[in-house]
C-alpha cells in the first residue's frame, strides 16, 4: 500500500481569496438535542438525526425540514427500545444515510441496556430504517454476529440501487493483539436493509483500528463506497485510511491519506459530502481539522486544506454549495465531559480561504456540529 500524500499544514502559506457571498445560518438542534447528523436531498429537503436524553442511555430522533420552510417536522423516535443509544464519547452516536427512493437508514452503538445483543453478549451495533409508509421506524436490529469490542462508532452508507453498507471496527474472538488486531468489518444488505449478510473484514491486513475513534462511510451517485477510519498498525501509528469499493462492497482497497504518530487515542471523527460530481472528506490529524476532494479516478485524497489560523479542532463537518464554495465546520475546546465552541470557515471554489474563521460559544457536553448546503447556495450549520 502506498501513501497517497504526505504534507505539513502551514497556515502561513494560505492566502485569503475573495470574500464569499454565501450566507451561513447557525442554529441549535431542535429540543436541545446532541450530535446532529444532517443531509439535504435533491429536492432540497433537510433530513436530521440527533440524540436526546441521558448521555449514557439516550434516544435517537429523526426530523425533516421541507424545502423553503423554516421549521422542522415533529420528531420521530428512531430507536424502538427507549434509552438504547449512547452519546458519551461523542463518536458513538447515530449516523444515517438516504438510500433508494430516499429511504432513511440509521445505525448507532447500543447503550449498556440495549437489546438485542449479539450471541457474544457484547455491545450491539443497532440498525433500523424508515418503514415503507415513511411514518415510523422499524424495530431496531443488531448487526453484529461474531465480532467483539465495539468501541468507536459504527457507520452506514446506502446507494440508489437498494444496497446498504454497515461498517464498524471490532476484533475477532481470538484477538490477542489489542488495537493492532482490530479490523473494519462490513455487513451488507442488497434489499434496502431487509436482510444483511454476515460481517466480513474489509480493511487491509495489519492495519489495525484505533479503538475509540469513530469512522464514516459514504456512497456516491455512481455507487462507489468510501470509508474513513483511523488505523493502529502499531501503538504509535494512528494514520487516517481511506477504504474504497467500486463494485458495491465486493472488494475494498485501502490507502493512507494522512499519517499521525501519536501514542494515544484521539477520539476523532470524520465527515463526507458530495457536490458537482465530486466527493469531499474532512478529518482531524495532529490536532488540526482539514478537508480534501477525493479524486474520482484514483479515489485518493488531493492535497488538503485547513483553517487559515491554526487551532486545535475536533469533529469536522464539511458542505459544498452549487458554486463550489466549501464550508468547513469544527468544534474547539470540546473533550471528555467538556463542551466548547463552534467554529467555521468558508473556502472559495479555488480552495483558498474566503474570509477569517468564525467562532461561537455554546457547543454542549458531548456535542458536535453538522453542516449542509442549501438549494439556494447558502449553508446551514446545526449544533
Amino acid at each position: 500500500m502506498q501513501t497517497s500524500f504526505t504534507f505539513a499544514l502551514l497556515a502561513t502559506l494560505l492566502t485569503f481569496g475573495s470574500a464569499s457571498a454565501a450566507e451561513v445560518r447557525i442554529q441549535r438542534v431542535p429540543g436541545g438535542g446532541l450530535q446532529p447528523q444532517a443531509v439535504t436531498d435533491a429536492r432540497g429537503v433537510l433530513h436530521l438525526v440527533y440524540l436526546k436524553g441521558d448521555p449514557k442511555a439516550c434516544d435517537v430522533f429523526y426530523s425533516r425540514r421541507e424545502a423553503g420552510k423554516a421549521d422542522f417536522s415533529a420528531p420521530l423516535r428512531v430507536n424502538s427500545q427507549p434509552g438504547s443509544a449512547i452519546a458519551i464519547g461523542t463518536i458513538r452516536g447515530a449516523q444515517f444515510a438516504l438510500g433508494k427512493a430516499g429511504r432513511v437508514h440509521v445505525i448507532w452503538n447500543g447503550s449498556g441496556q440495549a437489546e438485542p445483543k449479539p450471541a457474544t453478549k457484547s455491545s450491539p451495533l443497532l440498525y433500523t430504517r424508515l418503514n415503507d409508509a415513511g411514518s415510523a421506524f422499524e424495530p431496531q436490529r443488531n448487526l453484529i454476529k461474531g465480532t467483539l469490542h465495539l468501541d468507536g462508532g459504527g457507520t452506514v452508507a446506502a446507494d440508489a440501487e437498494g444496497n446498504v453498507f454497515a461498517l464498524w471496527h471490532g476484533a475477532p474472538p481470538d484477538n490477542n493483539a489489542g488495537e493492532t488486531g482490530r479490523a473494519v468489518y462490513l455487513a451488507r444488505s442488497r434489499d434496502e436493509g431487509k436482510t444483511f449478510e454476515g460481517e466480513r473484514v474489509v480493511s487491509p491486513e495489519a492495519s489495525g483500528a484505533c479503538g475509540c475513534c469513530g469512522m464514516r462511510a459514504f456512497a456516491d451517485a455512481q455507487g462507489t463506497v468510501f470509508a474513513l477510519f483511523r488505523t493502529a498498525s502499531t501503538a504509535l501509528d494512528r494514520d487516517m485510511m481511506l477504504l474504497v469499493s467500486r463494485d458495491r462492497g465486493e472488494r475494498f482497497t485501502g490507502d493512507y491519506v494522512h499519517r499521525w504518530r501519536v501514542g494515544q487515542c484521539p477520539m476523532s471523527s470524520e465527515a463526507f459530502t458530495a457536490a458537482g460530481g465530486r466527493v469531499f472528506a474532512a478529518w482531524e490529524t495532529a490536532g488540526a481539522v482539514q478537508f480534501a476532494a477525493l479524486d474520482a479516478k484514483t479515489a485518493k485524497a488531493v492535497t488538503p486544506a485547513g483553517p487559515a489560523i491554526m487551532v486545535k479542532g475536533k469533529h469536522p463537518a464539511v458542505a459544498v454549495n452549487k458554486a463550489g464554495e466549501t464550508l468547513l465546520v469544527w468544534t474547539e475546546g470540546t473533550g471528555w465531559q467538556r463542551g466548547g465552541a463552534l467554529a467555521w470557515q468558508m473556502f472559495g471554489a479555488d480552495g483558498k480561504p474566503a474570509g477569517a474563521p468564525q467562532r461561537r460559544d455554546g457547543v454542549p457536553v458531548w456535542g458536535l456540529a453538522a453542516a449542509v448546503a442549501e438549494s439556494d447556495g447558502s449553508f446551514t450549520v446545526i449544533y
